[in-house]
């Protein structure tokens, strides 16, 4: 294990399909906990700043949800998956290095790997949670059907065979996300004051 200032208290583990509105979830969380007490980690952050390294491609662009990234996610999958199967735990390591805040909340976990390696690792701190909308809502938000990622594992491999812990719903007109992040917050808060 990577040396850190300290151990995480909680991690809330977050998955979800592309436009289900993960990062939007998870700035929500951490705005209400406050930098001091929660980071949001980014498992694609590694992955991509590796990638852009090895292949000269612009970095921020990489990071951002513009049609840059979209050209190169299929490829960008290829080489994550190929490193994965190297080593499972190398981007969830390069990811949690820098962590110091009692809490963590990842908000990309999108396969297996990615989940037994937090299991694994942290097992009494780690909660899975799940963020879910329509494709009518997805499609609202940008979606669209890619083949070659909708169909990948990088989209796929936690939709089976995964006991989440919490189930958020993003789609509009559902209970309100101030409601169903109530419970995370308050765990978080507990957890965060835990000795």
């Amino acid at each position: 294990m990577e040396n850190r200032r300290s151990e995480p208290r909680l991690i809330l583990l977050f998955s979800g399909k592309r436009k289900s509105g993960k990062d939007y979830v998870t700035d929500l969380i951490q705005r209400s906990l406050g930098s001091a007490l929660c980071c949001v980690l980014r498992l694609s952050g590694p992955l991509k700043q590796r990638y852009a390294q090895e292949h000269g491609l612009d970095l921020d662009q990489l990071l951002s949800a513009g049609p840059y990234k979209e050209q190169y996610r299929a490829n960008m999958i290829h080489w994550g998956e190929t490193r994965r199967r190297a080593d499972p735990g190398f981007f969830c390591r390069l990811a949690t290095k820098e962590a110091w805040q009692p809490v963590w909340v990842v908000s990309d976990a999108r396969r297996l790997s990615d989940v037994q390696w937090f299991q694994a690792e942290f097992p009494q701190q780690t909660q899975l949670v799940r963020v879910g909308c329509s494709d009518r809502t997805r499609q609202q938000r940008g979606w669209s059907f890619t083949a070659g990622v909708d169909d990948s594992e990088s989209e796929c491999g936690l939709d089976t065979g995964v006991q989440f812990d919490w189930i958020v719903n993003n789609d509009a007109g559902g209970a309100s996300l101030d409601e169903q992040l109530q419970p995370l917050l308050k765990l978080a808060r507990e957890s965060a004051d835990r000795h």
